[in-house]
């Protein structure tokens, strides 16, 4: 049964939202759930925007919100940057699309690799088209055929990656040899297969399941803080040992940074002190547009070309989306601008503490960089079975009474967590704090576990 609580928010939240309702109930005729995505939909509708400027989206109804979301971590810059706004109007002017390369494409390229002390890159779209062809090229570099991910992490959705992602326990398999679980239908046995799954901070049951392999691993794929379950900091030894046991195997160590890589001054990586063979870089290297990157340890994807290893696409370093990528790395994700959005995440970090200890939550933080989030567990999340303490049902009342009161959180979800722009201010994070304050009671209680579903 529902949270008494919880079912009172929802019917304040449609009491709140007519407009979206209406929305809903068009798009869904037209698109499967009303969104072209699984993670948008949301009981009872999903949340349909008007517009969004800064730190502020103006839902369907007019209602604002105060955004910590920022896109599911894509919006380093906050809402229409003037700067990221001035250099779209100016590249569209010139031209969204010429099949062929830009001129200031390898100044892009070269920026990056720098950044992140990488050797070569090749860009794509999206994080799903990077991760996928990443997988791809370390096959073809190492000549192996397994791939090893962690259980709950999530890399996109395609095949190959879309295994063990948000598991059941019923279809997880032993806790320190999970199963190679598909996402859902139409994912081939056989290729799921090919897909070891290992537990996260578990670095004694990962080199037992890789080396039943060892001979053919071609790729060790991680998060270096993941990110789909929540906000979950790798433990002292852990990365340093996958790339251990990388070399050990001729492996290559893949950190997937699509959410990480902007959020530091070079990456998780950067963050914790351990160099993979490639980095994974999508969403706010380019705020507001589709871009990803492949990035390489020198030589390694020598590999990709005619007669090779294939990797194209005709949206491939898009004109405007490059030129977003260098007006980000000029004007949003410096260092300054991301040391002040690391002092900001602190300020909301201790306050959500302040408020869980002053009201008897049971709960805690976690929370590093600009990231950060509040688990409803009476358990320290380390992996995917500990995030199964959560208390889902708790953390989505959370959502939505802050929803009601103007405020969007964090992403949706126990298994998401909020982002700090380098355009949130002091008064931004009290304003956050004084609306958890006031929402705080409604979050007591001991906590239920409750499984969360896969959606993607």
């Amino acid at each position: 049964m529902m949270d008494a609580r919880l079912a009172d928010a929802l019917k304040e939240h449609e009491r709140r939202t007519p407009k979206s309702a209406a929305i809903w109930n068009h798009a869904k005729a037209w698109t499967p759930l009303g969104v072209h995505s699984n993670y948008r939909f949301l009981d009872p509708y999903p949340f349909y925007v008007h517009r969004a400027n800064r730190v502020s989206i103006w839902d369907a109804d007019g209602t604002e919100y105060l955004d910590f979301n920022m896109g599911f971590g894509g919006l380093a810059s906050g809402h229409a940057h003037p700067k990221i706004v001035e250099a779209i109007t100016r590249q569209l002017e010139r031209g969204s699309l010429y099949g062929y390369e830009w001129e200031r494409t390898p100044e892009a390229a070269e920026r990056l690799c720098r950044r992140f002390g990488m050797g070569q890159l090749r860009f794509s779209s999206t994080g799903l088209e990077a991760t996928h062809h990443a997988m791809r090229i370390a096959r073809a570099v190492t000549g192996h055929r397994y791939l090893v991910k962690f259980e709950g992490g999530y890399h996109g959705s395609h095949d190959t990656l879309l295994v063990g992602v948000k598991p059941r326990l019923e279809a997880a398999g032993p806790a320190d040899k999970p199963r190679s679980a598909p996402a859902g239908p139409g994912i081939l046995p056989e290729v799921a297969n090919r897909t070891l799954v290992a537990p996260f901070n578990d670095l004694e049951s990962t080199r037992a399941i890789c080396r039943e392999h060892a001979d053919d691993i071609a790729a060790i794929i991680v998060e270096p803080i993941p990110m789909n379950m929540g906000f979950i900091l790798p433990e002292n030894g852990f990365l340093d040992g996958l790339r251990e046991l990388a070399d050990e195997l001729g492996a290559l160590l893949v950190f997937d940074e699509i959410k990480t890589g902007a959020k530091y001054p070079h990456g998780g990586a950067g963050r914790m002190g351990v160099r993979p063979d490639m980095m994974l870089l999508g969403k706010s290297i380019a705020c507001g547009a589709p871009l990803s990157a492949i990035a390489a340890r020198s030589g390694l994807l020598d590999v990709v070309g005619p007669g090779k290893v294939a990797h194209a696409g005709t949206f491939n370093s898009n004109p405007v989306s490059i030129a977003c990528c260098l007006a980000t790395l000029d004007h949003v994700i410096t260092d300054e601008n991301l040391e002040h959005a690391t002092k900001l995440n602190l300020r909301l970090a201790k306050g959500y503490e302040d408020v869980i200890r002053d009201h008897k939550i049971v709960g805690y933080v976690a929370a590093d960089g600009v990231s950060g989030t509040v688990f409803f567990s009476d358990h320290k999340v380390r992996d995917w079975r500990t995030f199964l303490t959560v208390d889902a049902e708790r953390s989505m009342l959370y959502y939505f009474a802050c929803l009601n009161k103007g405020l969007i959180p964090s992403g949706t979800g126990a298994d998401e967590q909020w982002t700090v722009s380098v355009v949130h201010t002091e008064r931004d994070v009290d304003l956050h704090l004084e609306t958890l304050e006031e929402i705080a009671d409604q979050l007591t209680g001991a906590p239920r576990r409750a499984e969360i579903e896969e959606s993607v």
